[in-house]
């Protein structure tokens, strides 16, 4: 598959960062909106005008606790010539998919399959600090991924990867702080929390790590997500997130690894069952695989035992790699969207597009420190 559109927007206004990023990418954004169109229908009964009235909640708490992050998304809308709602909704995808009251008779549950790794303290032979993921997610919107990197002085720079659209997922920062993403899956309470990408984002903006454990801690998500934090001076710390409370886990050896269930918490009363089961074989392959990196003295063959890591195909479709499962309807295939590998020593971000079997290892043209 081709490679992620690479876009860069600069700054000091958040409003016209967003028209830039959704000028840049409107033809991406308006095949995100189809897609969820089509999505929303079919796992939560909602048409699109129904699924923007959904969302309606999610903007006014966005504009209360995070208003600039909510004018860039009013720049997206103006630079790709759509509404905010509909920026908004697909910032709240994964909450309008996993708020499970809407779920169709004979709807597929919702999963996710992401992996998420960093290697610190000697867990890379070269002795530099790693992180990165596999993104696992719906196969069709492979064509809407974006790289994005923000200029926003005096805030930290960012390199992203994301949905078109979208105001943040996963990525790193000038500061030298990475954020890798997993879902967990499943519903609390009926409470109204802030979605992810905006939690994500505003983790990203932070300037060190202990203000990014305090956007993480204390703002009140709406659906349960994991998140693991890496910095380049080789700390690294995994944070179960939920509506009702959290858990962390540290590395081994300096190897940290996560994937879709609990390991750090038991799993909220609500709902104990697995969203995504294959997480219990690609967390412990991902681990074996990482391991080999310690014994690589030179970066390149770092990188080298990462990717063949995140190529493992144990449990192929639902694999550390992952590939559509072609005995279930297109609509719901899922795939690895792109595999990241940030050295959060040297700022070098490298990306595979789609499954990392397929492709290898791309130098962003994206330093984080320059």
């Amino acid at each position: 598959m081709p490679s992620p559109r690479v876009i860069e927007v600069s700054s000091a206004s958040a409003l016209d960062r967003g028209k830039q990023y959704g000028a840049e990418a409107a033809d991406l954004i308006a095949a995100a909106i189809a897609y969820y169109r089509e999505s929303f229908a079919r796992q939560a009964g909602l048409s699109w005008p129904e699924a923007l009235a959904h969302s309606a909640p999610w903007r006014l708490l966005i504009e209360q606790d995070f208003p600039e992050i909510l004018e860039e998304m009013a720049g997206v809308a103006e630079g790709a010539g759509v509404e905010l709602a509909e920026i908004v909704a697909l910032n709240c995808r994964g909450e309008i998919a996993y708020d499970n009251w809407f779920a169709q008779p004979g709807a597929r549950p919702e999963i996710d399959g992401c992996t998420s790794f960093s290697l610190t303290d000697g867990a890379a032979g070269d002795g530099h600090v790693y992180a990165g993921q596999n993104w696992d997610w719906r196969h069709a919107i492979r064509d809407t991924v974006v790289v994005l990197k923000v200029v926003q002085p005096p805030k930290p720079t960012l390199v992203m990867q994301l949905e078109a659209g979208q105001i943040g997922r996963h990525g790193a920062n000038s500061r030298g702080l990475a954020l890798n993403a997993n879902g967990l899956g499943g519903r609390i309470d009926d409470s109204i929390g802030v979605p992810q990408t905006v939690i994500r984002r505003a983790v990203l903006d932070s300037e060190n790590i202990a203000d990014a454990l305090k956007t993480l801690t204390w703002t009140k998500a709406h659906i349960p997500s994991n998140a693991l934090l890496t910095h380049r001076d080789g700390f690294s710390i995994d944070v179960e997130t939920t509506p009702a409370g959290h858990g962390w886990v540290y590395p081994e050896d300096g190897l940290l690894v996560h994937g879709n269930h609990y390991e750090a918490t038991d799993p909220p009363e609500a709902d104990r069952r697995l969203m995504s089961p294959d997480s219990l074989v690609r967390v412990p392959r991902a681990r074996r695989g990482l391991r080999k990196a310690a014994g690589a003295e030179k970066s390149v063959d770092v990188r080298t035992a990462i990717h063949a890591a995140m190529s493992d195909h144990l449990g192929r479709p639902d694999s550390v790699c992952a590939h559509p499962d072609e005995r279930v309807p297109e609509l719901d295939q899922w795939s690895t969207t792109l595999s990241s590998c940030v050295d959060l020593t040297t700022g070098d971000y490298y990306i595979a597009p789609g499954s990392p079997c397929e492709h290898p290892y791309e130098l962003v043209p994206f330093n984080l420190y320059r």
